[in-house]
Formats: structure tokens, sequence, C-alpha cells
């Protein structure tokens, strides 16, 4: 009889990384998505939702009728729509993008980012963001606020084809519309 090797998580694999990039934001932004951590790709991109195969960016081109080709343009994008973007995660141990792999957090200043905007929801892609948005980040009673669990856009979360996520991400356009 052949026995399957056991499955266990390898310290030795996973690195702690610090998340490279600055959030998204500026005064006027009014509703704050946030993902996990940035995959391997994207930080190789040097932005936000990197892979060829996550959703993210396609979603929001179908929802607000744009093409958004560079980092600029999803840059100006998503300021000119009020949209903050950021993640739940500063640092973290990680192997490769598994998600499933993440230890030892250190949750980003999300409080410190809402302090100096207009944002009155938070929005989180996918059930790991949101999990870790409510384990970690503590938010002072004033400035408290809805949280959304929308989700994943990420190619992992494969039973979700892309009109359904379409048509419930089309929520967002209800906070910034305003």
């Amino acid at each position: 009889m052949v026995m399957a090797a056991p499955t266990y998580y390898n310290e030795r694999m996973s690195e702690t990384i610090i998340h490279p990039f600055k959030p998204v934001a500026d005064e006027s932004s009014r509703l704050l998505i946030l993902g996990t951590f940035p995959s391997v790709k994207s930080r190789e991109e040097g932005f936000y939702y990197g892979h060829s195969r996550n959703r993210f960016w396609p979603l929001m081109e179908a929802l607000f009728s744009v093409r958004l080709e560079t980092i600029k343009d999803k840059r100006s994008f998503l300021l000119e729509r009020h949209i903050a973007l950021w993640d739940t995660i500063a640092s973290c141990r990680i192997e490769g993008s598994a998600d499933s792999s993440i230890k030892d957090i250190i949750a980003n200043d999300i409080e410190g980012l809402i302090k100096d905007t207009r944002i009155g929801i938070i929005v989180t892609n996918g059930r790991k963001a949101d999990d870790t948005y409510h384990r970690y980040i503590h938010l002072h009673d004033d400035v408290m606020m809805p949280t959304l669990c929308l989700p994943s856009t990420s190619p992992a979360n494969a039973s979700w084809s892309f009109d359904r996520l379409l048509e419930r991400w089309s929520i967002i356009k209800s906070f910034i519309d305003k």
C-alpha cells in the first residue's frame, strides 16, 4: 500500500514580505476596497491585481465602461471615481501568492488612511480580506464604518463566473455615484 505524503506548511518555503505599494487614495476618496496582500505577479508588476487572470481590472472596466491599460490609467481611474485601494496586510510570511499560507500578519494602518479621506464604507475583496480586516484592524469608535464583503476577484475563486462577479460588484457604484 502506497501512502500519500503529508501536506504541511513549510516555513522554509515562506518568506516575510513587506507590502510593496502605497494605498491609492486622496482626500476625496469615498469607498475603500481592501484586498489581502499582493500576489507574486502583482509584486512583479508593481501594482494591485497584476495577475493577468485576476478579474478585478476587467470588472472595473465593465462596470464603468473604461479601458485601463497602464498603471497610470488605473490609478487615475480610481482617484477620479473616488475609490481608494489598499490591502489589509502590511507584512506577513507567505508562500508564493497563497492566501492560505499567510502567517505572522502585521496589519496596515487603515484608520490612518480613513482619517484623511471621505471614506464612508469599506469593501473587502473576498472572504480572506474580510476575515483579516475584522481580526486585525481595530478602528476607534469615531471612525467605525460599515463593511461589505464581495466575492474575490482572484482566479482561485473559479466558482464565480465573470458575469456573477459583475452583477455582485455593481453595488459599489451606488456608494460613489452620490
